[in-house]
């Protein structure tokens, strides 16, 4: 009896002395985790900082810390015709995300729940359209783009960028659809629902943070896409990201002047996230595990 009460207080001190190593091993790997983030995040901050700054402040060496903010720099981006290009650019990619659900969902929903002939085949076939490369295809696009009299139109734009990100949304969408069990189609049918009905009201709600995921990524894919644009319009459709080139002049770089309008760009997309940010998470993990 005596043994075992003096293990006991001897048991507790190893307790306690495991819980501090595995304390302090946390604590380190946290205090990565916070270093690493930060330097990844680190550019951001300097340059949502540098927007703020005059170009003589912007270009100093070493940078210029302590300064007086201003809102020049966002003035002369808004008076320079920002504005048209964040209508392109919004158009061009809310219209092309919509069509990319509108033919993508269905496409996956049949790959999935409801598997056609050669289901492999088909997902090969979407998957290699991403393995050429876009260099390649420039030259055969213009021409053909230009036989059409397409060019410097934001609606081919649209088109490219539906086709761009088609592929990807398919094989997303269909990841979520496999987390769905095929049972509850079986079992709406059996209530005498139609499969659009089963589909409407039982299927879509619950793949819903799928399609969240899926509609953001094409969003940021279409608003970053750089190379088609530049190559494929000139003034009345430019998009924001050739828009930005136009701060690299002859004369220097304007960083501050670049800086404001990286974060008037950066903006939407960045608010698009944080109000999504829930169903985002959801949907990232929906189809992460089968």
């Amino acid at each position: 009896m005596s043994t075992d009460v003096t293990a006991r207080p001897t048991q507790t001190a190893t307790n306690i002395v495991k819980h501090k190593k595995r304390w302090g091993r946390d604590s380190i790997w946290s205090v990565i985790a916070w270093v690493i983030g930060i330097g990844f995040f680190f550019p951001v901050l300097w340059m949502v900082i540098t927007a703020f700054k005059q170009e003589s402040d912007a270009y100093t060496d070493p940078p210029t810390v302590v300064f007086t903010p201003t809102l020049d720099q966002f003035r002369a981006v808004l008076d320079s015709g920002i504005g048209t290009t964040l209508l392109n650019s919004a158009f061009a990619t809310g219209i092309s995300t919509l069509l990319v659900l509108l033919l993508g969902v269905p496409a996956a929903f049949a790959l999935s729940l409801r598997p056609v002939r050669k289901t492999k085949d088909a997902l090969f076939f979407f998957i290699s359209t991403k393995m050429l490369p876009v260099v390649a295809a420039i030259i055969p696009l213009y021409v053909i783009v230009g036989d059409i009299g397409m060019l410097d139109n934001v609606w081919t734009l649209v088109i490219l960028y539906t086709a761009m990100n088609l592929p990807i949304a398919v094989w997303m969408m269909r990841s979520f659809f496999l987390e769905v069990p095929g049972e509850l189609l079986e079992a709406a049918s059996m209530d005498g629902a139609s499969l659009w009905t089963a589909v409407r009201e039982v299927i879509l709600p619950l793949v819903s943070p799928g399609i969240s995921a899926t509609a953001l990524i094409c969003i940021i894919f279409s608003w970053n896409e750089f190379f088609f644009a530049v190559n494929l319009t000139a003034v009345q459709a430019q998009t924001i990201p050739v828009f930005l080139v136009g701060f690299i002049t002859g004369q220097g770089l304007y960083w501050a002047q670049l800086s404001a309008a990286a974060v008037l760009t950066a903006l939407p997309v960045v608010l698009a996230g944080w109000f999504a940010q829930n169903k985002l998470v959801r949907g990232l993990s929906f189809g992460a595990i089968k």
